[in-house]
């Protein structure tokens, strides 16, 4: 008999590709997969090879959407059978965590970044104070969890004592096909930037829409949604960049590598306000590496030691317009040989996390307990 798993996350399962990946794995490992998620409005159609429930919430964001999102979630997990709950984020651990100990089921964690050091929660000190206590009462007593990258694997396990492991949010490796660039017919002549992914504070849009003012034959494409997208638009318009700055707004996970691939730079800037950021390895820098286009990011850690290593692009410092331009047009008007993404690209696939992820779920099955 199949060993069912019920996977929980808040984000808009239509562009959440590290739950896509995990529910695919286990599904073609023989478990049977139920994903929760929420659905909006602006929610795109979804469809999968598992099944899905998604709610409807009334409120669709602040304190009010995670209270009904986490009441909900609650109640179908605590009337739905499973051998196995996985927690995605800080923001479905609570449920997840009564519901595991009132059954005495197993309870598996994924921590997709900081949770508790986001941008957002950036001097809302009580909105902070509520999800540390979650945390802190949570965490500590989790056998089987894992994150993103070895800094916020190192950061839990110091101030926990967790056993967090590392499952990186690397695509598949598939055979590359260079083609069908539409974007190139749509921007004839000229060359392409791309940023993808939530268009939130912090992640240093705004740097680049500023210095496209002196980038000459380049367009800067915004690929995503988010908090700030409205404002960032009024900020173009406002710079008179509408000729290069445009947004595309969500693109499915399974379209986004066609836009992916079109780019002939694509941009990882983060902020270093946030301890969050500075220890994260986002999935675009795997994106482009996957796409083989070059990567201008932010000098942080994780970021660095994978564009450094690989040597697939540059990491910077400084942000000024003109700096960050001068950057930029140096790498949009060099040469770059794709062929050193070959290495990379064999040893950055989700093929190889895949192994991790699993043997976390078997382990988890060959235990009697969580803790």
């Amino acid at each position: 008999m199949k060993k069912r798993v019920i996977i929980s996350v808040t984000s808009d399962l239509t562009t959440d590709n590290r739950i896509q990946k995990v529910a695919n794995s286990l599904k073609n490992a023989n478990f049977e997969v139920i994903v929760v998620a929420r659905k909006t409005k602006q929610s795109l159609p979804f469809s999968a090879n598992y099944k899905v429930h998604r709610f409807r919430t009334l409120f669709t964001k602040s304190f009010l959407f995670y209270a009904e999102f986490n009441t909900l979630l609650f109640f179908f997990l605590l009337f739905s059978k499973a051998d196995i709950y996985l927690s995605n984020d800080l923001d479905t651990l609570l449920p997840n965590y009564l519901v595991t100990r009132i059954k005495k089921k197993r309870l598996i964690y994924d921590s997709h970044e900081l949770f508790t050091e986001v941008p957002e929660l950036y001097n809302r000190h009580f909105v902070k104070r509520i999800w540390s206590l979650v945390e802190r009462f949570t965490l500590p007593s989790i056998k089987y969890c894992y994150t993103v990258c070895e800094s916020i694997a190192n950061y839990y396990n110091k101030k926990y004592g967790t056993k967090m492991q590392v499952v990186r949010n690397a695509p598949l490796q598939i055979d590359f096909v260079q083609e069908n660039l539409f974007l190139h017919q749509e921007f004839p002549s000229k060359k392409i930037i791309i940023y993808q992914g939530a268009v939130n504070v912090g992640r240093g849009i705004e740097w680049i829409i500023d210095a496209m003012k002196y980038i000459e034959n380049a367009v800067f494409l915004i690929i995503g949604d988010g908090d700030i997208r409205k404002k960032l638009e009024l900020h173009a318009e406002q710079k008179q960049l509408k000729d290069k700055v445009y947004f595309l707004g969500k693109v499915a996970s399974k379209e986004l590598p066609n836009y992916t691939r079109c780019a002939d730079l694509g941009v990882c800037l983060l902020s270093n306000k946030s301890l969050s950021y500075y220890y994260s390895l986002p999935n675009r820098i795997f994106d482009f590496m996957h796409a083989r286009v070059p990567i201008l990011a932010s000098n942080f850690p994780e970021i660095a030691s994978i564009i450094n290593h690989y040597k697939i692009g540059e990491c910077i410092e400084k942000h000024d317009p003109k700096s960050l331009a001068e950057t930029i047009n140096r790498m949009l008007n060099g040469s770059f040989d794709k062929s050193i993404f070959d290495i990379a690209i064999k040893e950055n696939s989700w093929q190889n996390e895949e192994k991790t992820l699993l043997k976390i779920f078997n382990n988890a099955l060959d235990s009697d307990t969580n803790i």
